[in-house]
């Protein structure tokens, strides 16, 4: 996701396994660290540095971390994961399947959408035929694209030949059937991510208000959005879920830089950041003490080329190869990121299944190959490369080192492209408005390798920002999902990734990690394998 969690984008410097580790809630000894002094916040809700959401809160038009916390708060889908990437079921009773073609889910009865009307067989029926539908512009359509009738309501070209997939259908009010054009047996995993939640009826009648005011099913009962300052949400009292909250509601509070958010968290003003920036790294343990987050989780930091820019259009991969061992990541690592990254050795992190160590040295540093790599390919256009990256999400100075090495390393001019805020560098994603490069983050949308490959450089993935395609590569992906079992399934997707390695569509840089941490008046504080804080779980002292 964006950030991932799509899978989505990650916003913030830093975030990596699957261990969802709970944090004591013991005070540090620093007494610069002040209890909750928020105005304006109610009393038993808390706060969080979450920054404006790129897109409307629809969950299928949501693929980046911001917006994800908003969706994952308002929403639930059929089932989640636990901290060791294991399936648990929250609005579905059990999803089974035979074949792993026809899928059956049953719904656990009783649930209701925040304005009172039922959740029922059809609200998930018309949600995923209206995300699907080529007509509403969602941008994770693409995760519908194994169930049978995709290709009608959402062609390569033109209009929708229909309005529903053929592949949906209606068993009774909590039972529905789901037939993929083919077997994919990792299906039931997509099913935890956030874009397959439900629908209320009000959502129909006027799309556009509903995506500034959304009803959902959720933890949470949506109540304000104050644009470029705060997101409050309300504890749902009548929620059946197993993650029911424990606190009566979140402040997802926007700030103009990281450095922002820590200062306002060291004096009271806000309850818990995400990530620490560069700057603060040094000091934030002792600073924190006992509240410190630091705990890896499923993301990976990469830079991705854009193949459609001057720059990388019709590129050899070796150039690619080249910048990247161009990068010294051990130093960039150790100094700049103060040790909390761990250089990357393949395409997928720790904490997912077929995660492997690649048998190669293109993520290793050294500057003679690099060079001789760069020159064998034939070079970089005007001998000139730029990383784009977002300025409020703690990035300039290891874009800078990582530009500074390729330079030394390899001759190649390297130019940091700053965007003010994480919205403008999507937008500049989407519109393929990307000088040369940018930087990528991706946190895992389910635990396993398929979500790291198949959602980012599948020709047709919607996350797949650098106009990446390949024949020889999506066949690849093909045979990972038309597998005959889950292990299976994961094995193609190891061998895929070789394949990716010689293509090169991306630079792995290193395995993210969060770098956070929560004030004294809150208590309980975790996250899951996303690396996201696990709100409902979150107590007021």
């Amino acid at each position: 996701m964006r950030g991932a969690k799509s899978a989505k984008w990650v916003a913030g410097a830093a975030i990596i396994a699957l261990a969802a580790t709970a944090c004591g809630g013991g005070d540090g000894d620093d007494s610069s660290n002040s209890a909750s002094k928020e105005k304006g916040k109610p009393a038993g809700y808390v706060s969080v540095d979450v920054g404006e959401p790129q897109k409307p809160l629809i969950p299928a038009d949501t693929n980046e971390q911001l917006g994800s916390y908003v969706i994952q708060a308002v929403f639930t889908q059929l089932l989640e994961f636990d901290g060791e990437g294991n399936i648990v079921y929250t609005n579905a009773e059990s999803v089974t399947t035979e074949d792993s073609k026809t899928w059956t889910v049953k719904l656990k009865p009783g649930w209701k959408f925040h304005d009172g009307t039922p959740v029922t067989a059809e609200s998930y029926i018309k949600a995923w035929n209206w995300y699907a539908n080529i007509k509403n512009n969602q941008q994770n359509a693409f995760w519908f694209e194994d169930i049978k009738g995709y290709a009608d309501v959402h062609p390569e070209k033109g209009d929708p030949k229909s309005e529903e997939m053929s592949g949906l259908k209606a068993v009774d009010d909590t039972t529905f059937t789901i037939e993929l054009d083919k077997p994919v047996p990792y299906f039931e995993y997509k099913l935890g991510y956030y874009t397959f939640a439900p629908l209320p009826e009000v959502f129909y009648k006027d799309t556009k208000a509903f995506g500034q005011a959304p009803v959902g099913n959720g933890p949470y009962i949506f109540e304000k959005w104050d644009h470029k300052k705060l997101i409050q949400v309300k504890a749902n009292p009548d929620y059946q879920g197993p993650n029911k909250a424990k606190n009566k509601g979140i402040l997802f509070k926007n700030y103009a830089t990281v450095e922002a958010a820590y200062q306002d968290l060291i004096s009271g003003n806000l309850d818990m950041i995400r990530q620490v920036g560069p700057k603060d790294l040094p000091k934030y343990k002792q600073d924190l003490g006992d509240r410190v987050i630091d705990e890896p989780y499923a993301a990976v930091q990469s830079l991705v080329p854009t193949f459609y820019s001057k720059t990388f259009k019709d590129i050899d991969p070796k150039v690619i190869q080249g910048l990247s061992m161009g990068i010294d990541r051990d130093t960039i690592t150790k100094t700049v990121l103060n040790g909390t990254r761990e250089p990357a050795k393949s395409f997928t992190p720790p904490g997912v299944a077929g995660n492997q160590q690649l048998d190669t040295d293109v993520f290793t540093f050294d500057p003679a190959k690099a060079k001789a790599l760069v020159k064998e390919g034939g070079g970089v256009p005007d001998n000139k490369i730029w990383i784009q990256y977002n300025a409020d999400g703690g990035h300039k100075e290891w874009v800078t080192a990582v530009c500074e090495s390729i330079r030394n390393s390899t001759g190649v001019d390297c130019i940091p492209d700053a965007k003010p805020d994480f919205q403008t560098d999507l937008e500049a994603r989407d519109n393929d408005q990307v000088k040369s490069m940018y930087r990528g983050g991706w946190v895992a949308d389910y635990p396993l390798n398929v979500n790291f490959m198949r959602e980012l450089y599948g020709t047709t993935a919607e996350a797949n920002n650098g106009r990446f395609s390949d024949k020889e590569v999506d066949a690849a992906f093909k045979k990972g999902d038309n597998a005959p079992s889950l292990d299976e399934s994961i094995k193609a997707y190891q061998e895929a990734e070789k394949l990716v390695l010689d293509k090169m569509p991306a630079i792995p840089l290193w395995e993210y990690k969060i770098n956070g941490g929560y004030g004294k008046s809150v208590d309980n504080v975790a996250i899951d394998f996303r690396g996201d804080y696990v709100m409902t779980d979150v107590t007021v002292k």
